[in-house]
């Protein structure tokens, strides 16, 4: 079932969201060569729990921590580790969630450490923008197979593949909510678009093949031809028929500066 938000609870998500991007911010100011993936799970719990909220992914299905962090050729839900520390030129997806005033946020972001070489940067580059064609396409009265058929088109037209297997979902009181949202699909194809829905745009885009695989642990993804892949995400709101983004990646751009991609 798709739960419709009202006005009052379209506000309360964007404070769960707005903490998630601040979040995403204090990580990306001590992301560098020499830092393991712990490190940022221990800074984004300890962030989320002074603003008040806790870590929305924390226990989720049992999970075991408070964010996912997939490098290089994880695609998605890479669990922290002291194991994993960052070397130059890897890139990290970090997939974080915080729950306060019962409503969940979900952002994430695929960060540069240190020097990436140009054909990572660019896929890392295309797959954002990708989002924000998505975005382009969330409104009332088109479908969920619009999203989907601009994320697509978008990358596929560049030499990338979509990841098929992981999708974007619907966002409120549960993280994960009806709709699915694709990253793939055709126009005028799927769940119409109403105001009051509340969704999580989510491009998980690989340099080479879309095919992935599951490791021992349950949840870490890679890509099959173990080439790297790119993930950003936004939740949004359809508010008065349009679009109305409740993450934001401001805050990490602040931190980047120039380095941002």
């Amino acid at each position: 079932m798709i739960f419709l938000k009202s006005d009052e609870e379209i506000e309360l998500l964007r404070i769960s969201n707005q903490i998630v991007a601040k979040t995403l911010a204090e990580m990306a100011k001590i992301i560098a060569p020499g830092i393991s993936t712990e490190q940022l799970n221990k800074v984004a719990e300890e962030f989320i729990r002074d603003s008040g909220a806790v870590p929305g992914f924390l226990g989720y299905g049992g999970f075991p921590k408070s964010i996912c962090t997939s490098v290089n050729d994880q695609v998605v839900h890479g669990i922290p580790t002291e194991k994993v520390v960052l070397e130059d030129g890897d890139i990290i997806s970090v997939d974080c969630g915080a729950y306060i005033n019962g409503f969940h946020g979900d952002s994430a972001y695929t960060f540069c450490v240190g020097n990436v070489k140009p054909e990572i940067v660019d896929l890392l580059r295309t797959t954002k923008e990708s989002l924000y064609k998505g975005i382009e396409q969330t409104e009332e009265g088109h479908r969920i197979g619009d999203i989907g058929y601009a994320v697509q088109s978008y990358c596929e037209e560049r030499g990338y593949s979509v990841v098929r297997e992981m999708v974007g979902h619907g966002l409120g009181r549960d993280m994960h909510e009806a709709p699915e949202v694709p990253n793939y699909g055709r126009k005028g194809n799927g769940v119409m678009l109403k105001s009051g829905m509340v969704i999580c745009i989510e491009p998980m885009i690989n340099l080479g093949s879309r095919h992935l695989f599951f490791e021992k642990d349950g949840w870490t993804t890679r890509t099959l031809d173990r080439k790297h892949s790119a993930h950003f995400e936004h939740a949004v709101a359809i508010r008065r028929g349009k679009a109305d983004i409740l993450s934001s990646f401001e805050y990490i751009e602040q931190v980047l500066g120039s380095n941002a991609i």
